[in-house]
């Protein structure tokens, strides 16, 4: 039985994916999941109304059946790899996952007439940055094969885009960060890389210390700057984005971010506000490939969908992502 105006979300199970997958069913949206579960978790689809189908995205026969069974209005893409220092280690893992395997949805799409796409794109996108902050006209010149693999797809949405009619909406997170306020999902990759979980890990006893890796940046404490935007915030961006192309509207890219950038001292030092604990720390030397700052400049996101970040204070931030750390973890990721 087919269901009218399906989105399908492919990694739907993982940490934005599951977040969104909740917005979109408090809209009303009839959603499918598809997800092969090697990071995500499918405890996290926590509604009852989600239809769960585990399997790949490059899968043709999984996506020919998905397609057939469902009325698909829309794909939500968040199925990436997206641990940067593997993708330079192992670049064809990232290459296969990111580039190729999309390829075959996309293929998919077409051959069954579904038009429009929503990619969860990356700041990573633009490598080490030339100004901040950074605008959608900044150089787009990645440094890793992470960053590479995702403009590789971007390019790829603007030639459908052009052959083919696909309607697509590349959005490029700056730092993901928090958890549902609820506490019924949260954040939980394994291996864990965020900044935000391992702060607080330290902060409950489960992580001996946290590294600060360089304190000799041209910052004003000199450790590293980033732009946290809170996973719902993202989540409702991609439902917006959603419903302008529904509307008719172009393709089009944007920058996801708050457009305040915080230092990991700073970040730090509010965690340890926000969970009342001393947070042990260590002095590390710099990682290759980590730009001193990067802050969105979200003004685009604003103009075209009427988007702006709703939680830009960083301890509320915190707060949330401190509550799934402390509580009973009931779901996953």
């Amino acid at each position: 039985m087919k269901k009218n105006d399906v989105i399908l979300v492919v990694g739907g199970a993982g940490y934005i994916g599951s977040h969104t997958v909740r917005q979109l069913v408090a809209a009303g949206r009839p959603v499918v999941v598809l997800d092969n579960l090697v990071y995500g978790h499918a405890d996290a689809l926590v509604d009852d109304e989600v239809v769960f189908i585990e399997g790949d995205l490059g899968d043709r026969k999984v996506l020919d059946r998905i397609f057939g069974e469902f009325d698909v209005l829309a794909v939500m893409h968040f199925a990436a790899y997206a641990y940067v220092g593997e993708s330079v280690t192992d670049p064809g893992k990232y290459y296969q996952n990111n580039l190729a395997a999309p390829l075959v949805l996309l293929d998919a799409m077409r051959d069954h007439g579904v038009e429009i796409f929503i990619f969860s794109s990356t700041c990573a996108t633009y490598g080490n940055p030339q100004y901040v902050p950074i605008d959608e006209q900044h150089p787009q010149n990645p440094i890793n094969p992470y960053g590479a693999s995702k403009l590789m797809l971007e390019r790829v949405l603007a030639d459908y885009s052009h052959a083919y009619g696909l309607k697509y909406a590349a959005l490029r997170y700056f730092n993901a960060a928090g958890c549902s306020e609820d506490g019924k999902i949260g954040e939980d990759h394994n291996p864990e890389t965020h900044l935000i979980p391992l702060v607080l890990e330290a902060a409950a006893g489960t992580r001996p210390e946290i590294t600060i890796f360089g304190v000799d940046y041209d910052t004003p404490d000199g450790s590293c700057i980033r732009d946290y935007i809170h996973v719902n915030d993202l989540a409702r961006a991609h439902i917006l984005a959603i419903s302008k192309l529904e509307a008719g509207a172009e393709s089009f890219q944007c920058n996801l971010g708050t457009g305040i950038g915080h230092s990991v001292k700073s970040l730090i030092a509010a965690a340890e506000k926000v969970t009342g604990l001393s947070i042990p720390m260590k002095i590390g030397e710099r990682r290759a490939g980590d730009p001193a700052e990067l802050v969105a400049a979200p003004g685009r996101a604003k103009t075209l969908l009427g988007w702006e970040a709703e939680i830009k204070d960083l301890e509320t931030i915190l707060q949330t992502a401190w509550a799934w750390i402390s509580g009973p973890r009931k779901g996953h990721y």
